[in-house]
């Protein structure tokens, strides 16, 4: 008799997990695990650390790099996020491992509500985090150059440069994940601003294009170019609107370009943003800057 050997799919390992789990914990893990698939579909799943003493092991969720994993005690779930340290958290969804270097983790117990928002963002920052191309290996030993620039987050992976007032350097790309790189990596309190503001440009603009290009995030609308653009400096934040005379009313900060104007964010500003969202919304309806 023909015995099947083939490894159980780490997919259907999970669903059995769940399925074996009390009813609140297995719908807390379905859940969240519902959650990170919608915000990266390409998230590849996995089961770690089987042994006898836990036999189900432990559901990890990866992306060039793991994001996180999904375990059960008596009373809580909790995800760990495996560089959760260099991760922005503006809506302060983690509650558990504050103090540690490299990890940060979300702890639900019953009852508890879940922000589907937030973490869907902080899926995607984590993803973007994984899969930026300062992160990726080179061919053979970097110089000692480079070794030198390289600048170390709190987990010890090399994060982007930062060029002349605190910019990142970000390779170019079109989409959000480059964007959200970028966002990750501008340092300080303007994260958390680069982060609030992508966010009002998406609820205001919701099928915005976006991408980065000369070390900055652009947006814009398929077919009619850019309407907007950021940049760091050492002091604040330079948001441009590439059509900003015709706004009204127009940004502040005039520009040597007769058709631009901006705005500057500064620490602890705190953002107009029915405003903002009016600029943005007048912008996106205009003829984008087409390079």
């Amino acid at each position: 008799m023909a015995i099947n050997t083939k490894p159980e799919s780490p997919s259907k390992l999970i669903d059995a997990r769940i399925k074996e789990l009390p009813d609140w914990q297995g719908k807390v893990l379905s859940r969240i695990r519902r959650l990170i698939k919608q915000a990266d579909p390409d998230v590849i799943e996995e089961v770690k650390w089987r042994k006898p003493s836990s036999p189900a092991g432990v559901p990890v969720w990866s992306h060039d790099g793991m994001i996180c994993t999904g375990e059960t005690y008596k009373d809580k779930v909790k995800f760990t996020f495996a560089k959760g340290a260099a991760l922005p958290d503006p809506s302060g969804l983690f509650n558990s491992g504050l103090e540690g270097g490299t990890r940060r983790a979300i702890d639900l117990y019953e009852g508890d509500k879940i922000d589907e928002k937030a973490l869907k963002a902080l899926i995607r920052v984590a993803v973007a985090l994984n899969t930026s191309p300062a992160r990726k290996p080179t061919k053979g030993a970097a110089s000692k150059s480079e070794r030198s620039t390289a600048t170390k987050g709190p987990s010890g992976a090399a994060k982007p440069k930062l060029l002349s007032g605190g910019n990142p350097q970000i390779a170019k790309g079109d989409g959000n994940a480059p964007v959200q790189a970028y966002i990750a990596a501008m340092p300080g309190w303007k994260s958390d601003a680069g982060r609030r503001l992508d966010a009002l440009i998406g609820r205001t603009v919701p099928r915005v294009r976006k991408a980065v290009k000369w070390n900055s995030p652009f947006y814009g609308v398929e077919g009619q170019g850019w309407f907007l653009s950021y940049h760091c400096f050492t002091k604040y934040i330079k948001v441009a609107f590439f059509r900003g005379t015709s706004l009204r009313p127009p940004p502040p900060v005039e520009s040597k370009d007769e058709e631009a104007r901006y705005f500057h964010i500064y620490e602890d500003d705190q953002l107009d943003q029915k405003l903002v969202a009016s600029w943005i919304k007048q912008a996106s309806k205009l003829p984008g800057w087409v390079p």
